[in-house]
């Protein structure tokens, strides 16, 4: 029977005493230790009725024990993997061991945190990846392994990275890639795989280039299509403002891309000075010759 606390017969004060006597001679042999969810048992000695505890993390197992005779127990009975200590009780007297259950052998479940979710293109190290191995009942496996983390686009572009695991876990870090779009990001180790997708939009501007002609008595200035430093068109709505500096005048105008191109009619002063910039970016200048 599996108790949510040991029962009233192992008070605080037997705990205390049972832990002291780890490593005494006992009337029962235990395995070196037991893998998380598998069956195993125990052998008693000598005659007569007892009662065995095993208490351990999150879990707590009694049984009704006939000495000299094994006491087994069913798999899935202990799945949490740590330290166990094992109580015989025998009229006033209690026999103390220790148990260890280990996680199973092979990774079932990985725990797989990835970020940022959306972050611009070519940046270094820009995508961290962790995976956490865990056994089919969620114990955490130190055991090394390798994990393997890979970010992939559509284009068939690769990006690999192999990790030895240190207590359960693997990191590393990758570059974001130089295409705007969406990547697959996956870790793998042994047989099992996670899969995380991760969206790449475009940088900065790169360089802005501008030009003015007249029109209807005014200056029609746009600019060339906008890209960042990879080649990805700048997104529509990201805001380009244009500046003309007249003798003492200065006047500025926001302009949303539009088609990756932003157009904005400004005055048309001879001698004026016009130019365009994107967040940090800045364009070329121009000074208007003709008009008024």
């Amino acid at each position: 029977m599996r108790l949510g606390r040991v029962g009233a017969f192992v008070t605080a004060a037997a705990m205390t005493a049972a832990t002291a006597a780890i490593g005494q001679s006992s009337n029962m042999t235990l395995p070196p230790s037991v893998v998380a969810g598998s069956a195993f048992s125990i052998a008693t000695n000598g005659s007569g009725k007892a009662v065995l505890y095993i208490v351990g993390p999150g879990q707590a197992v009694r049984r009704d024990v006939e000495m000299g005779q094994p006491v087994s127990f069913a798999a899935g009975v202990l799945y949490n993997a740590g330290h166990y200590l094992v109580i015989l009780a025998k009229d006033s007297t209690t026999d103390t061991e220790a148990l260890d259950v280990v996680p199973a052998p092979n990774p079932e479940t990985l725990g797989f945190l990835a970020q940022p979710s959306r972050l611009p293109v070519g940046v270094h190290n820009g995508i961290s990846g962790a995976v956490y191995v865990f056994d089919a009942y969620h114990n955490l496996m130190t055991t090394p392994m390798t994990a393997s983390l890979e970010l992939s686009n559509s284009s068939g572009t690769v990006q690999s990275r192999s990790i030895p695991t240190l207590n359960g876990l693997a990191w590393a870090e990758i570059d974001s890639a130089s295409k705007e779009g969406t990547v697959k990001f996956v870790a793998r180790v042994g047989g099992i795989s996670s899969t995380r997708i991760i969206d790449q939009v475009p940088g900065d501007p790169c360089a802005i280039t501008i030009s003015a002609q007249p029109e209807n008595g005014k200056l029609l200035v746009q600019t060339a299509p906008v890209h960042d430093c990879s080649g990805n068109a700048i997104p529509d709505g990201t805001i380009v403002t244009f500046t003309e500096t007249y003798n003492d005048m200065q006047s500025t105008v926001d302009v949303p891309l539009k088609q990756g191109v932003a157009r904005v009619t400004m005055p048309a002063y001879k001698g004026s000075k016009i130019s365009a910039a994107s967040g940090v970016v800045a364009g070329n200048e121009i000074i208007w010759n003709g008009g008024r």
